[in-house]
């Protein structure tokens, strides 16, 4: 990020209207062994740039107004790359935890994590549950970090809960409903209006599975470590663009709000 991309976007640009920006991001960090390997450093090299991004975007959502930021940090899938690139994430981590807690702590940023903890060193674990605590109360923004998370297993394991419900008579089968999923799901019900994916790929790689049902994707050709405010600015612009129907026809929505309208006047 150039510092004067910095103090160039460090408010909402002009062309963006605020009652259309997305009140909770989702992003798919996607790129930065390519980004590394394409100037002849290691993979972990765009690991640490890759955060750096992370971190700006964090701040950047919070400048424009936008309430959650969702990350695809790790997946149950990564633990199949080498082991020392996993070791160095895990390690990374933690690092950034210690280093970011206490600024983020003073911006107003709520952390949480998402995914299954308990296979992470019992010292990274440990780290979470402070970030956590000491940022409960926050309420600038949401900041949720999915590591070891895998979404089709963050749906199986909602089942086995209602499930039990179920077997111990807490509550009837017929009383399970979509939003009894969603709220036993890592995000509690909260959907992100967009998601964006880096590096060209154009797929989920089972995240936040239930929860994109209706949200918009924007997938861009930058590598990650590249992905600067100007970059999401342009993002944001292809979002307020799109027509959010939500299943419904366009002049059904016409329709509706002339009649909430009429409503309202008469």
């Amino acid at each position: 990020m150039r510092l004067t991309d910095m103090h160039t976007y460090s408010v909402l640009p002009d062309d963006i209207n605020p009652l259309c920006v997305p009140r909770h991001v989702a992003v798919i960090m996607d790129g930065n062994g390519r980004w590394a390997n394409q100037r002849g450093l290691p993979r972990i090299a765009g690991h640490r740039q890759g955060a750096r991004v992370l971190k700006d975007l964090l701040c950047c959502c919070k400048d424009w107004g936008i309430g959650a930021l969702t990350a695809y940090a790790f997946s149950t899938e990564n633990w199949r790359r080498p082991t020392t690139e996993v070791d160095f994430l895990m390690v990374l981590f933690e690092k950034m935890l210690k280093k970011e807690l206490m600024a983020m702590h003073k911006e107003g940023v709520r952390v949480r994590f998402i995914g299954d903890l308990s296979a992470l060193s019992p010292a990274l674990q440990r780290e979470m549950s402070r970030a956590v605590e000491e940022t409960a109360n926050n309420t600038a923004i949401d900041f949720n970090v999915a590591v070891n998370y895998g979404s089709r297993s963050e749906i199986a394991t909602a089942c086995q809960q209602i499930a039990q419900k179920v077997e111990k008579g807490d509550m009837a089968a017929s009383d399970v409903t979509e939003h009894t999923i969603a709220e036993h799901l890592y995000t509690r019900g909260s959907d992100p209006d967009l998601l964006i994916r880096t590096s060209g790929e154009q797929r989920l790689s089972n995240f936040l599975l239930w929860q994109l049902a209706y949200t918009e994707m924007v997938f861009t050709n930058a590598f990650w470590p590249d992905f600067d405010r100007a970059q999401f600015h342009q993002t944001l612009l292809t979002y307020q663009a799109r027509d959010r129907r939500f299943g419904n026809a366009k002049d059904a929505i016409s329709l509706q709000k002339a009649e909430e309208k009429t409503a309202l006047t008469a």
